[in-house]
């Protein structure tokens, strides 16, 4: 029995635990609260309990899924891992003692893993002995459900390694697309105009429930404002500002004055109680409804067209992710290919039309100038 390591028993941690035990592994997790590791397995069964009690999960499954997780002091007690995965804080230095002690066990052609989602994987692999089996497994919330895993390879990642942590993810049930260590990889690099473009409209004068309407009548089933307030638009803006800090403030990036006030107000959406939208019922879509959704599109398939013009990466690759990981309708390739001929007008439209700091904004990347 394979054995997989996590270490971070919070939500997604915990989650990722469960992923790899309800496909048979054997997962040896820790964390450093000893009350995070005290609560886990009675944490896991409480979140499972609901679908047992419905019939969807029977109880034995639970009890064997349960069975197949050892909760351990420390990355001392994970020498058998074939495959270890941090879900610790965002916080560099921990990541790379964390890797350091881990090395100090594991086997030589063990995999390193992390799940960072704003941290630049190659800068965890300084320092360390095996700097070319460290990666990036990138999970989304909640880890157990969603299909989507970004494979992030730093410069000097094996491709070994690679393979291994892809073979094992993949027996677990996901969907594993590899990607470029570039800021916010493909999924919230190419969301951020999802939000961005929706709250430069609000700006204009444009109502959230009028924005969120248009997009929802176009098949996404979220707007951007429904989506925020289901992360929490503090986790938006801290995002946003990360990756606008990565990209050297390009206002691609830009961190919205609509997005800080929301999150002073203390108004994060639904764990707050009340957010851009929430807990107001979806309205009827607007009559300008075409115009918000080909205005976001368009931010959409230039961001993924930039991403695709740094290498790394594929249109079919950038599709799948923002379909599995956002639960998007259609992708920033298809839309372009929908679209051709009439993207390049409509993003030099709306660059004429941008304030003094949105200037360069809406600047086609190389596939859409050429068309």
């Amino acid at each position: 029995m394979t054995t997989v390591a996590v270490i971070g028993l919070g939500t997604m941690g915990l989650g990722i635990a469960q992923t790899y035990a309800a496909a048979g592994f054997r997962v040896l997790a820790t964390d450093s609260f000893a009350a995070a590791r005290d609560s886990a397995i009675d944490r896991l069964r409480a979140g499972l309990a609901a679908r047992v009690a419905a019939g969807k999960m029977a109880q034995a499954d639970l009890d064997a899924l349960a069975s197949h997780i050892t909760i351990v002091p420390g990355p001392e007690a994970m020498g058998d891992a074939a495959l270890a995965i941090e879900a610790v804080v965002e916080q560099i230095a921990v990541k790379r003692a964390l890797f350091a002690a881990l090395e100090a066990v594991i086997a030589p052609d063990a995999v390193l893993a992390t799940n960072t989602s704003s941290l630049q994987v190659a800068a965890m692999a300084e320092g360390l002995r095996h700097p070319d089996r460290l990666l990036g497994l990138h999970f989304f919330n909640p880890a157990p459900v969603m299909k989507l895993v970004e494979l992030v390879a730093h410069p000097g990642t094996h491709p070994a390694a690679l393979r291994v942590a892809q073979k094992l993810t993949e027996a677990a049930g996901k969907t594993v697309i590899t990607c470029p260590d570039r800021p916010g990889f493909i999924v919230n690099r190419c969301a951020r105009p999802f939000y961005g473009e929706a709250l430069a409209l609000l700006e204009a004068g444009h109502s959230a429930a009028d924005i969120d309407a248009a997009m929802q009548a176009a098949g996404y089933r979220l707007g951007p404002f429904g989506l925020m307030d289901l992360i929490g638009a503090d986790v938006s803006l801290a995002a946003t500002e990360s990756l606008s800090a990565a990209m050297q403030g390009h206002p691609r990036y830009h961190v919205f004055d609509a997005l800080r006030r929301q999150v002073a107000a203390g108004m994060l959406g639904r764990k707050t109680g009340r957010g851009f939208l929430f807990p107001d019922p979806p309205a009827a879509a607007p009559q300008d409804a075409a115009a918000i959704v080909n205005r976001i599109e368009a931010a959409l398939a230039n961001e993924a067209a930039w991403l695709l013009s740094e290498g790394g990466t594929t249109p079919d690759s950038i599709d799948t992710a923002l379909k599995l990981g956002l639960n998007f309708p259609r992708g920033p390739f298809e839309i372009i290919a929908n679209r051709r001929g009439t993207l390049r007008a409509e993003l030099a439209d709306l660059e004429a039309a941008a304030p003094p700091y949105l200037k360069g904004r809406y600047h086609p990347a190389p596939l859409l100038a050429e068309q």
